[in-house]
């Protein structure tokens, strides 16, 4: 593997990337981090729609932030990426793998031809029928896969392995040393990105449930936007100043308070069902506490919010401290925007070989 990897969120709005020497060792080293925006439409929900835009988007991101390895791993966490609970008999990770085709397509919304398939072990068990292994079926819809890594590719990039967002979160985040010291075995992480927002729950770091909202940020500045008739950008200023709240300074602001009240209380009520299925149907996990990310976490209100709703603690993300950083690295930036930058830097760790569909897409 080389000594350096690049991880590479590619949202609607913006490319963001981080680039970490020795990935798979305890602590990493931060080399270098940027951004570059997208032009619109480029990107819809995480999928590549115009190949030679975004790369050359990222052929520009490369130059300006001075990555110096060309070796990626990408993310995928859309509505074309699903995720099902399944179990199967007992037997090699080789084995299961290509076993899968034969046994999901009931699982499947589409043809099994269509999609690349993994399978994530989360437990063994016995059965009647003898020993079985349980974990989440991973089917992403190949065009979609394949899309990006055309993209990347056409940067002059090198895949080296697809992940999907939530086991990028998980790795990261959940199951660290310092989890466990307080006890918190199970823990949840919400991702709210501009178009989807990622639920993973993971217990010692072991992904055991998630789910991909098909709602984010956006929506919120949209909704705005329309039924304000505003501009964008005049919406997207508006929805930060404001923030879910109750009392706005001015009566002006009624309107734009109650939208994103609106908007969100729907996105909130999502996450919380999905806490609370999970909850329902492992009683034996507790959840812990949920860290948020992404850049919709930034709204004003939005983690107190939940926290009421779930009735767990709700806290930023922090995970600067489990990396090094080289000289050069705007450290002060990084912490401001690490929320923003947790996918990349997830997707950046560990072994890019044995990343989710990472072979078959490459």
């Amino acid at each position: 593997m080389a000594s350096s990897v690049v991880g590479i969120d590619i949202g609607s709005v913006a490319i963001r990337a981080v680039e970490l020497k020795d990935p798979d060792k305890a602590r990493p080293t931060v080399l270098r981090f940027g951004e570059i925006p997208l032009a619109e439409g480029a990107v819809s929900r995480g999928e590549v729609i115009e190949q030679r835009t975004v790369a050359s988007s990222l052929k520009r991101l490369w130059s300006t932030a001075g990555f110096g390895s060309k070796d990626v791993v990408i993310g995928m966490g859309n509505q074309r990426v699903l995720a099902r609970d399944l179990t199967l008999p007992r037997m090699s990770i080789t084995r299961i793998r290509e076993s899968l085709p034969y046994q999901v397509q009931d699982h499947l919304p589409v043809p099994v031809e269509e999609a690349l398939l993994d399978f994530y072990p989360v437990s063994e068990a016995n059965s009647e029928s003898g020993p079985v292994v349980n974990g989440l079926l991973v089917a992403a819809i190949k065009e979609a896969v394949l899309g990006n890594v055309r993209a990347v590719e056409l940067a002059g990039l090198t895949t080296r392995g697809v992940d999907l967002v939530p086991f990028a979160l998980s790795r990261l985040l959940l199951g660290t040393a310092a989890s466990a010291a307080a006890g918190l075995d199970t823990e949840a992480v919400v991702e709210v990105g501009a178009t989807a927002t990622t639920v993973v729950i993971s217990t010692h770091g072991v992904p055991q449930f998630l789910r991909i909202i098909p709602s984010g940020g956006d929506d919120t500045t949209e909704a705005l936007r329309l039924r304000l008739e505003i501009e964008n950008s005049e919406a997207e200023i508006l929805k930060r100043s404001v923030g879910l709240t109750t009392r706005v300074p001015e009566s002006s602001l009624e309107p734009a308070m109650n939208i994103i009240n609106e908007v969100t209380s729907d996105l909130l009520g999502s996450i919380r069902n999905t806490v609370a299925y999970f909850t329902h149907t492992r009683s034996d996990a507790p959840i812990r506490r949920i860290q948020v990310c992404g850049g919709g976490s930034f709204l004003r209100g939005l983690p107190e919010a939940l926290a009421e709703l779930t009735r767990l603690p709700v806290v930023p993300v922090d995970v600067l401290p489990t990396f090094g950083t080289a000289r050069g690295v705007d450290v002060a930036a990084l912490q401001a925007r690490q929320a923003e930058f947790a996918v990349a830097l997830g997707l950046a760790v560990g072994d890019a070989e044995a990343r989710t569909a990472g072979k078959a897409a490459a």
